[in-house]
């Protein structure tokens, strides 16, 4: 069902070519059809939205798309292997902004030549010398409606601390990359350390199966769970679960598109960002549940997460201290 709702709000988007919604240098898009195809490695599992992408850019442009689709550890060692054996495979990889920001300090990624789209994000989500937005995923709380009245359900983050939530509360593992670091990254960046030794001390319980959260919580077994991501809404409509948006603002984590290191299909590479980037593939992902970062695109969200797109970014995970917060969770959530 979740499935065909999303599939038809997809079909729905339709808008014109991206050559239509921006003016795309056709030389560009003549040197990228020479090329013959593109090659694009993706660290944000779900096979479904990306199958919709490529089919729009083949259709839009007639260049073929190879795809690959795995877990961020798996990429990770793809692109270091491949890079390190000179074996340059890939073109556009997609990955969370902490870890194309490594791709970038290893040599592995390409600065960015000029990007249309780059006028178009949204404010506070610029695009940097090597790697540019692609879209968003966001974190908020879930609660059980039937179990947690309005009046009752936490207003701020600070409100996961009072005593009345203690053992009921359960959140995706913050000692492990993911959501649940994305979360301690962002809390811990705003509320401090001695919020999470407060949290910690409140006796929660770490999940490391978000699917399966979602679910317990859905059942009753806990009234909170948390980071509930944006993204699986729609596929809890019509269980007894609401959204809440603390008063400071979500945890999120961008997934950045970057070029790797001597790309085969340069220009293919470039094309695919911008379109990746235009009106008609920012909405078509947005009725996915992830944020886009292009301007005016949010319209296309689902209902469940239109809160989302109007609240605060409180944080997200950053390169340089993503280790010591991995740690320093570890040692907190003992």
């Amino acid at each position: 069902m979740r499935k065909s709702l999303v599939f038809a709000a997809i079909a729905a988007l339709t808008i014109g070519s991206p050559a239509q919604a921006r003016d795309i240098d056709k030389a560009l898009i003549e040197a990228a059809k020479k090329e013959g195809k593109l090659v694009f490695y993706t660290s944000y599992v779900t096979p479904q939205m990306h199958a919709a992408v490529k089919d729009g850019f083949e259709k839009a442009y007639g260049i073929p798309v190879e795809l690959l689709n795995v877990r961020a550890s798996e990429l990770n060692e793809r692109v270091r292997a491949e890079q390190a054996a000179g074996r340059f495979l890939g073109d556009v990889v997609q990955h969370g902004q902490a870890s194309i920001n490594r791709f970038t300090a290893a040599g592995n990624t390409l600065p960015l030549p000029p990007i249309g789209a780059a006028a178009d994000l949204i404010d506070g989500q610029p695009a940097e010398s090597n790697q540019i937005g692609s879209f968003i995923g966001a974190y908020a709380i879930l609660v059980n409606s039937n179990m947690v009245k309005p009046d009752d359900e936490p207003k701020s983050w600070l409100d996961l601390l009072d005593p009345k939530w203690k053992g009921k509360i359960l959140v995706d593992d913050m000692r492990a990359a993911g959501g649940g670091n994305a979360l301690f990254s962002a809390t811990y960046s705003v509320l401090g350390e001695d919020f999470h030794r407060k949290l910690a001390a409140n006796n929660i319980t770490l999940s490391r199966d978000v699917g399966e959260a979602e679910r317990r919580t859905a059942r009753g077994e806990y009234p909170i769970y948390t980071p509930q991501v944006s993204s699986d809404l729609t596929g809890l409509r019509g269980l007894p679960v609401r959204l809440v948006v603390p008063k400071e603002g979500i945890a999120y984590v961008r997934l950045d598109l970057a070029l790797l290191t001597k790309a085969p299909h340069p220009n293919a590479a470039r094309l695919f960002v911008e379109y990746y980037l235009s009106e008609e593939n920012q909405k078509r992902i947005a009725a996915w549940g992830v944020l886009p970062v292009i301007k005016g695109a949010e319209s296309a969200l689902p209902a469940e997460v239109q809160p989302m797109a109007k609240a605060k970014f409180m944080g997200t995970i950053v390169a340089s201290t993503q280790q010591k917060m991995l740690d320093l969770a570890t040692e907190i959530y003992k």
